[in-house]
Protein backbone atom coordinates (compact mmCIF):
# COMPACT_ATOMS: atom_id res chain seq x y z
CA UNK A 1 0.00 0.00 0.00
CA UNK A 2 1.14 3.42 -0.56
CA UNK A 3 0.66 5.34 1.95
CA UNK A 4 2.46 8.79 0.29
CA UNK A 5 -1.45 8.87 -1.35
CA UNK A 6 -3.01 8.16 1.49
CA UNK A 7 -2.06 11.01 3.60
CA UNK A 8 -5.19 10.58 6.12
CA UNK A 9 -5.27 11.32 9.57
CA UNK A 10 -8.74 10.98 13.45
CA UNK A 11 -11.25 10.98 14.32
CA UNK A 12 -10.34 14.07 13.98
CA UNK A 13 -11.48 16.23 15.45
CA UNK A 14 -13.30 16.14 15.16
CA UNK A 15 -12.13 17.57 15.16
CA UNK A 16 -11.40 19.08 15.92
CA UNK A 17 -8.79 19.11 13.42
CA UNK A 18 -7.44 22.26 13.79
CA UNK A 19 -4.46 23.27 12.69
CA UNK A 20 -3.82 27.20 11.68
CA UNK A 21 -7.00 29.03 12.31
CA UNK A 22 -7.99 29.49 8.82
CA UNK A 23 -11.46 31.38 7.49
CA UNK A 24 -13.36 32.44 4.54
CA UNK A 25 -15.49 35.26 3.78
CA UNK A 26 -19.19 35.19 3.54
CA UNK A 27 -20.02 35.71 0.31
CA UNK A 28 -22.82 38.51 -0.80
CA UNK A 29 -24.07 35.75 -3.12
CA UNK A 30 -24.66 31.60 -2.90
CA UNK A 31 -21.71 29.85 -4.47
CA UNK A 32 -22.57 28.20 -7.71
CA UNK A 33 -24.02 25.42 -7.77
CA UNK A 34 -21.12 23.63 -9.76
CA UNK A 35 -19.26 24.32 -7.04
CA UNK A 36 -20.28 20.85 -6.08
CA UNK A 37 -17.82 19.02 -9.13
CA UNK A 38 -14.76 18.20 -8.06
CA UNK A 39 -13.53 19.44 -11.33
CA UNK A 40 -14.26 22.89 -10.02
CA UNK A 41 -12.86 21.95 -6.26
CA UNK A 42 -11.38 19.56 -4.44
CA UNK A 43 -9.71 17.35 -7.27
CA UNK A 44 -6.25 18.19 -5.84
CA UNK A 45 -7.20 15.97 -2.70
CA UNK A 46 -9.27 13.46 -4.81
CA UNK A 47 -8.09 9.84 -5.09
CA UNK A 48 -10.34 7.79 -7.12
CA UNK A 49 -8.61 4.36 -5.83
CA UNK A 50 -8.28 5.01 -2.27
CA UNK A 51 -12.03 6.75 -2.09
CA UNK A 52 -13.08 3.40 -3.33
CA UNK A 53 -10.61 1.38 -0.84
CA UNK A 54 -12.05 3.59 2.00
CA UNK A 55 -15.66 3.14 0.78
CA UNK A 56 -15.10 -0.40 0.53
CA UNK A 57 -13.32 -0.59 4.15
CA UNK A 58 -16.32 0.29 5.80
CA UNK A 59 -17.69 -2.88 5.26
CA UNK A 60 -14.66 -5.01 6.25
CA UNK A 61 -14.80 -6.70 9.51
CA UNK A 62 -11.58 -5.36 12.05
CA UNK A 63 -9.49 -8.21 13.05
CA UNK A 64 -8.55 -8.32 17.20
CA UNK A 65 -11.15 -7.82 19.53
CA UNK A 66 -14.11 -5.95 19.19
CA UNK A 67 -14.13 -4.72 22.93
CA UNK A 68 -10.65 -3.13 22.65
CA UNK A 69 -11.06 -1.23 19.21
CA UNK A 70 -7.98 1.04 19.48
CA UNK A 71 -6.49 -2.52 18.89
CA UNK A 72 -8.69 -3.67 16.18
CA UNK A 73 -7.09 -3.37 12.31
CA UNK A 74 -8.70 -3.32 8.65
CA UNK A 75 -6.23 -5.12 6.68
CA UNK A 76 -3.42 -5.52 8.20
CA UNK A 77 -0.07 -6.22 6.41
CA UNK A 78 2.41 -6.65 9.53
CA UNK A 79 5.95 -5.15 9.86
CA UNK A 80 8.54 -7.34 11.37
CA UNK A 81 9.99 -4.36 14.25
CA UNK A 82 12.73 -7.04 15.70
CA UNK A 83 15.13 -3.93 14.60
CA UNK A 84 13.60 -1.26 16.98
CA UNK A 85 13.95 -4.45 20.19
CA UNK A 86 15.53 -2.82 23.55
CA UNK A 87 15.59 -4.81 26.81
CA UNK A 88 13.86 -4.04 29.52
CA UNK A 89 11.03 -1.52 29.73
CA UNK A 90 12.53 1.82 30.67
CA UNK A 91 12.36 3.19 27.07
CA UNK A 92 11.77 7.36 26.48
CA UNK A 93 9.14 7.61 24.17
CA UNK A 94 8.60 11.50 22.62
CA UNK A 95 5.50 12.91 21.27
CA UNK A 96 5.19 15.76 19.02
CA UNK A 97 1.43 17.32 19.28
CA UNK A 98 -0.07 19.24 16.49
CA UNK A 99 -2.32 20.59 19.43
CA UNK A 100 -4.93 20.80 22.00
CA UNK A 101 -6.91 23.42 20.67
CA UNK A 102 -10.92 21.96 20.22
CA UNK A 103 -12.34 19.56 22.49
CA UNK A 104 -11.60 16.71 20.09
CA UNK A 105 -7.94 16.72 20.64
CA UNK A 106 -8.72 17.35 24.46
CA UNK A 107 -10.70 14.56 24.66
CA UNK A 108 -8.30 12.34 22.43
CA UNK A 109 -5.19 13.90 25.15
CA UNK A 110 -6.59 12.88 28.40
CA UNK A 111 -7.16 9.40 26.83
CA UNK A 112 -3.39 9.10 25.87
CA UNK A 113 -2.34 10.49 28.63
CA UNK A 114 -4.16 7.55 31.03
CA UNK A 115 -3.25 4.70 28.54
CA UNK A 116 0.80 5.72 29.18
CA UNK A 117 0.20 5.75 32.66
CA UNK A 118 -0.94 2.11 32.40
CA UNK A 119 1.86 1.38 30.31
CA UNK A 120 4.56 3.17 32.93
CA UNK A 121 2.52 0.78 35.69
CA UNK A 122 3.23 -2.65 33.53
CA UNK A 123 6.69 -1.55 33.28
CA UNK A 124 6.49 -1.98 29.55
CA UNK A 125 7.62 2.02 28.63
CA UNK A 126 9.63 4.78 30.73
CA UNK A 127 9.58 8.73 30.55
CA UNK A 128 6.77 10.34 28.18
CA UNK A 129 7.95 13.54 26.58
CA UNK A 130 5.23 15.44 24.83
CA UNK A 131 5.54 18.65 23.10
CA UNK A 132 2.33 21.29 22.06
CA UNK A 133 2.81 22.97 18.68
CA UNK A 134 -0.06 25.22 19.14
CA UNK A 135 -1.40 24.61 15.46
CA UNK A 136 2.22 26.37 14.44
CA UNK A 137 3.95 24.73 11.83
CA UNK A 138 7.12 26.01 12.32
CA UNK A 139 6.79 25.08 16.37
CA UNK A 140 6.24 21.47 15.31
CA UNK A 141 9.16 21.22 12.83
CA UNK A 142 11.26 22.90 16.24
CA UNK A 143 9.81 20.13 18.23
CA UNK A 144 10.53 17.36 16.25
CA UNK A 145 13.56 18.88 15.63
CA UNK A 146 14.66 18.96 19.38
CA UNK A 147 13.78 15.24 20.05
CA UNK A 148 15.57 14.08 17.52
CA UNK A 149 18.91 16.48 18.37
CA UNK A 150 18.43 14.92 21.91
CA UNK A 151 19.11 11.80 21.52
CA UNK A 152 17.14 10.67 24.13
CA UNK A 153 13.70 9.39 22.36
CA UNK A 154 13.57 5.22 22.11
CA UNK A 155 10.65 6.24 19.95
CA UNK A 156 8.80 9.06 18.52
CA UNK A 157 4.87 9.78 17.97
CA UNK A 158 4.17 12.75 15.60
CA UNK A 159 0.47 13.73 15.38
CA UNK A 160 1.09 15.99 12.43
CA UNK A 161 -0.17 19.83 12.41
CA UNK A 162 -0.46 20.02 8.63
CA UNK A 163 0.13 17.41 6.02
CA UNK A 164 2.23 18.45 3.16
CA UNK A 165 4.59 21.17 5.66
CA UNK A 166 5.63 18.55 8.24
CA UNK A 167 6.63 15.93 5.78
CA UNK A 168 10.07 16.75 5.66
CA UNK A 169 10.27 17.21 9.24
CA UNK A 170 9.21 13.51 9.77
CA UNK A 171 11.52 12.14 7.31
CA UNK A 172 14.24 13.84 9.86
CA UNK A 173 12.63 11.77 12.59
CA UNK A 174 12.55 8.87 10.51
CA UNK A 175 16.46 9.56 9.48
CA UNK A 176 17.66 9.61 13.16
CA UNK A 177 16.83 5.84 13.70
CA UNK A 178 14.49 5.39 16.46
CA UNK A 179 11.26 4.27 15.18
CA UNK A 180 8.80 7.10 14.55
CA UNK A 181 4.91 6.32 14.47
CA UNK A 182 2.36 8.97 12.77
CA UNK A 183 -1.45 9.19 13.79
CA UNK A 184 -4.38 11.21 13.23
CA UNK A 185 -3.25 13.18 10.42
CA UNK A 186 -0.64 11.85 7.35
CA UNK A 187 1.78 12.98 5.56
CA UNK A 188 3.22 12.65 2.15
CA UNK A 189 5.55 9.72 2.97
CA UNK A 190 5.79 6.15 4.44
CA UNK A 191 9.32 6.29 6.38
CA UNK A 192 7.04 5.58 9.19
CA UNK A 193 6.77 2.47 11.11
CA UNK A 194 3.15 2.44 11.48
CA UNK A 195 0.84 4.93 10.42
CA UNK A 196 -2.31 4.78 12.30
CA UNK A 197 -5.69 6.19 11.90
CA UNK A 198 -9.51 5.41 11.23
CA UNK A 199 -10.41 4.70 8.27
CA UNK A 200 -10.94 8.14 6.89
CA UNK A 201 -11.86 11.23 5.66
CA UNK A 202 -13.21 10.18 2.19
CA UNK A 203 -15.64 7.95 4.90
CA UNK A 204 -16.37 10.11 6.92
CA UNK A 205 -17.74 12.50 4.64
CA UNK A 206 -19.62 10.00 2.34
CA UNK A 207 -21.10 8.80 5.31
CA UNK A 208 -22.29 12.61 6.00
CA UNK A 209 -23.43 12.73 1.86
CA UNK A 210 -25.28 10.19 1.64
CA UNK A 211 -27.11 10.40 4.64
CA UNK A 212 -28.20 13.82 3.22
CA UNK A 213 -28.65 12.00 0.04
CA UNK A 214 -30.83 9.47 1.59
CA UNK A 215 -32.74 11.79 4.12
CA UNK A 216 -33.54 14.93 1.70
CA UNK A 217 -35.71 15.18 -1.53
CA UNK A 218 -35.00 15.87 -4.64
CA UNK A 219 -34.06 19.79 -5.16
CA UNK A 220 -33.42 20.17 -1.50
CA UNK A 221 -30.82 22.70 -0.84
CA UNK A 222 -27.72 21.87 1.32
CA UNK A 223 -25.23 24.30 2.89
CA UNK A 224 -21.61 22.59 3.77
CA UNK A 225 -19.78 23.87 6.68
CA UNK A 226 -15.99 23.43 6.51
CA UNK A 227 -12.89 24.13 9.78
CA UNK A 228 -10.54 24.92 7.73
CA UNK A 229 -8.36 24.49 4.15
CA UNK A 230 -4.92 22.02 3.76
CA UNK A 231 -5.05 19.51 6.18
CA UNK A 232 -5.63 16.03 4.20
CA UNK A 233 -8.21 14.50 6.68
CA UNK A 234 -10.67 17.73 6.10
CA UNK A 235 -10.00 17.72 2.87
CA UNK A 236 -11.21 14.01 2.01
CA UNK A 237 -14.45 14.77 4.01
CA UNK A 238 -15.28 17.10 1.51
CA UNK A 239 -13.77 15.59 -1.61
CA UNK A 240 -16.16 12.70 -0.67
CA UNK A 241 -18.79 14.68 -0.16
CA UNK A 242 -18.40 16.35 -3.52
CA UNK A 243 -18.51 12.77 -5.22
CA UNK A 244 -21.77 11.87 -3.03
CA UNK A 245 -23.48 14.87 -4.22
CA UNK A 246 -22.00 15.39 -7.76
CA UNK A 247 -24.59 12.57 -8.01
CA UNK A 248 -27.51 13.62 -6.29
CA UNK A 249 -30.72 15.98 -7.11
CA UNK A 250 -29.60 18.03 -4.10
CA UNK A 251 -28.46 21.73 -4.76
CA UNK A 252 -25.02 22.87 -2.71
CA UNK A 253 -25.69 26.32 -1.76
CA UNK A 254 -22.04 26.66 -1.00
CA UNK A 255 -19.20 25.38 1.52
CA UNK A 256 -17.57 27.59 3.70
CA UNK A 257 -14.63 27.81 6.13
CA UNK A 258 -15.44 28.47 9.80
CA UNK A 259 -12.21 27.96 11.59
CA UNK A 260 -14.72 25.94 14.06
CA UNK A 261 -15.54 29.08 15.61
CA UNK A 262 -19.27 28.45 17.02
CA UNK A 263 -19.62 32.43 16.39
CA UNK A 264 -18.65 32.28 13.26
CA UNK A 265 -21.05 29.24 12.27
CA UNK A 266 -24.10 30.98 13.91
CA UNK A 267 -23.41 34.04 11.54
CA UNK A 268 -22.45 32.13 8.11
CA UNK A 269 -25.99 30.00 8.52
CA UNK A 270 -27.86 32.72 9.48
CA UNK A 271 -26.95 34.74 6.56
CA UNK A 272 -28.20 31.39 4.16
CA UNK A 273 -31.22 31.57 5.98
CA UNK A 274 -31.78 34.84 5.22
CA UNK A 275 -31.67 34.41 1.84
CA UNK A 276 -33.65 31.68 1.15
CA UNK A 277 -33.88 27.80 2.54
CA UNK A 278 -31.59 25.54 3.79
CA UNK A 279 -32.91 21.89 4.56
CA UNK A 280 -29.49 20.64 5.38
CA UNK A 281 -26.63 20.78 7.14
CA UNK A 282 -23.45 19.29 5.91
CA UNK A 283 -20.16 19.40 8.46
CA UNK A 284 -16.80 18.08 7.80
CA UNK A 285 -16.00 18.21 12.21
CA UNK A 286 -18.97 18.38 14.46
CA UNK A 287 -17.03 20.98 17.02
CA UNK A 288 -19.45 23.86 16.68
CA UNK A 289 -22.46 22.06 15.23
CA UNK A 290 -24.77 23.64 18.17
CA UNK A 291 -24.55 27.13 16.47
CA UNK A 292 -25.71 25.99 13.68
CA UNK A 293 -28.68 24.18 14.98
CA UNK A 294 -29.53 27.20 17.27
CA UNK A 295 -29.16 29.44 14.16
CA UNK A 296 -32.47 27.80 12.60
CA UNK A 297 -33.82 28.37 16.36
CA UNK A 298 -33.29 32.44 16.09
CA UNK A 299 -34.69 32.41 12.48
CA UNK A 300 -37.81 30.37 13.42
CA UNK A 301 -36.91 27.69 10.84
CA UNK A 302 -37.56 24.06 10.85
CA UNK A 303 -34.79 22.13 11.93
CA UNK A 304 -32.29 20.85 8.79
CA UNK A 305 -31.43 17.30 8.47
CA UNK A 306 -28.08 17.18 9.85
CA UNK A 307 -24.38 15.61 9.93
CA UNK A 308 -22.78 16.44 12.89
CA UNK A 309 -19.81 14.45 14.73
CA UNK A 310 -20.10 12.50 17.97
CA UNK A 311 -19.49 15.70 20.35
CA UNK A 312 -21.90 15.34 23.18
CA UNK A 313 -22.72 18.65 23.06
CA UNK A 314 -24.16 17.85 19.24
CA UNK A 315 -25.77 14.33 20.43
CA UNK A 316 -27.48 16.01 23.22
CA UNK A 317 -29.12 19.13 21.20
CA UNK A 318 -30.22 16.10 18.59
CA UNK A 319 -31.65 14.28 20.97
CA UNK A 320 -33.69 16.89 22.65
CA UNK A 321 -34.81 18.86 19.44
CA UNK A 322 -35.82 15.12 17.45
CA UNK A 323 -34.40 16.65 14.48
CA UNK A 324 -33.15 13.81 11.56
CA UNK A 325 -29.57 13.62 11.75
CA UNK A 326 -26.18 11.52 12.49
CA UNK A 327 -23.14 11.85 13.91
CA UNK A 328 -20.22 10.33 11.44
CA UNK A 329 -17.27 9.43 14.11
CA UNK A 330 -13.32 9.69 13.59
CA UNK A 331 -12.53 7.97 16.36
CA UNK A 332 -11.00 9.38 19.14
CA UNK A 333 -9.90 6.40 20.67
CA UNK A 334 -7.03 5.99 18.36
CA UNK A 335 -5.19 8.11 20.58
CA UNK A 336 -4.62 5.38 22.91
CA UNK A 337 -3.08 3.27 19.80
CA UNK A 338 0.07 5.39 19.07
CA UNK A 339 1.85 4.78 22.97
CA UNK A 340 0.78 0.89 22.74
CA UNK A 341 2.15 1.13 19.53
CA UNK A 342 5.63 1.76 20.36
CA UNK A 343 5.30 0.01 23.49
CA UNK A 344 5.36 -3.14 20.90
CA UNK A 345 7.94 -1.98 18.19
CA UNK A 346 10.36 -1.39 21.06
CA UNK A 347 9.59 -5.07 22.36
CA UNK A 348 9.87 -6.28 18.83
CA UNK A 349 6.37 -6.91 18.12
CA UNK A 350 4.29 -6.60 14.76
CA UNK A 351 2.30 -4.10 13.81
CA UNK A 352 0.63 -3.06 10.49
CA UNK A 353 2.17 -0.47 8.66
CA UNK A 354 -0.86 1.30 8.34
CA UNK A 355 -2.81 0.60 10.93
CA UNK A 356 -6.27 1.35 9.88
CA UNK A 357 -9.01 1.35 12.87
CA UNK A 358 -12.71 0.74 12.83
CA UNK A 359 -14.88 4.39 12.49
CA UNK A 360 -18.29 3.51 12.47
CA UNK A 361 -21.21 6.57 12.59
CA UNK A 362 -23.83 7.03 15.41
CA UNK A 363 -27.13 6.76 14.21
CA UNK A 364 -30.49 7.49 15.99
CA UNK A 365 -31.06 3.89 16.79
CA UNK A 366 -27.68 4.23 18.65
CA UNK A 367 -28.35 7.26 20.25
CA UNK A 368 -29.47 6.67 23.89
CA UNK A 369 -27.06 4.07 24.22
CA UNK A 370 -24.15 6.76 23.75
CA UNK A 371 -25.98 9.21 25.75
CA UNK A 372 -26.72 6.93 28.61
CA UNK A 373 -22.89 5.61 28.63
CA UNK A 374 -21.94 9.45 28.81
CA UNK A 375 -24.70 10.95 30.73
CA UNK A 376 -22.01 12.46 32.93
CA UNK A 377 -19.27 13.42 30.55
CA UNK A 378 -19.15 17.05 29.60
CA UNK A 379 -20.65 18.49 26.50
CA UNK A 380 -17.40 18.67 24.72
CA UNK A 381 -16.25 14.75 25.51
CA UNK A 382 -16.44 12.96 22.42
CA UNK A 383 -18.76 9.49 23.02
CA UNK A 384 -16.68 7.22 20.67
CA UNK A 385 -13.25 7.89 23.71
CA UNK A 386 -12.95 4.48 24.30
CA UNK A 387 -11.47 4.95 27.68
CA UNK A 388 -13.65 3.57 29.85
CA UNK A 389 -11.55 0.56 30.98
CA UNK A 390 -8.65 3.13 31.72
CA UNK A 391 -7.71 3.48 36.14
CA UNK A 392 -8.49 7.43 35.21
CA UNK A 393 -12.05 6.85 34.40
CA UNK A 394 -14.31 8.66 34.55
CA UNK A 395 -13.12 11.58 36.48
CA UNK A 396 -9.81 12.67 34.25
CA UNK A 397 -12.39 13.54 31.38
CA UNK A 398 -15.01 14.57 33.22
CA UNK A 399 -13.04 16.98 35.06
CA UNK A 400 -10.82 17.97 32.37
Amino acid sequence: MHRTRQALAAAAAIGLLAATACTSETPDEPAPEDDQSTAESGDEWFDQAEYDRQLEQRGIEPEGDPAAPWLQAIEPEWVDTAEYAQEGGDHTVCFSNASVSNPWRVTGWITMQQQVEVLQDEGRIGEFRHSDAADDDDQQISDIQAFVDSGDCDAIIISPSTTATLTPAVETACASGVPVVVFDRGVNTDCAVTFIHPIGGYAFGADAAEFLVDELEPGSTVLALRILPGVDVLEHRWAAAQEVFADSDLEILGNEFTGGDAAEIKNIVTQYLQRGDVDGIWMDAGDGAVAAVEAFEDAGQPYPVMSGEDELSFMRKWDETGMTAIAPVYSNFQWRTPVLAASMILSGEEVPAEWVLPQEPITEAELDDYLDRNADMPSLHYAKFGGEDLPGFPDAWRDR
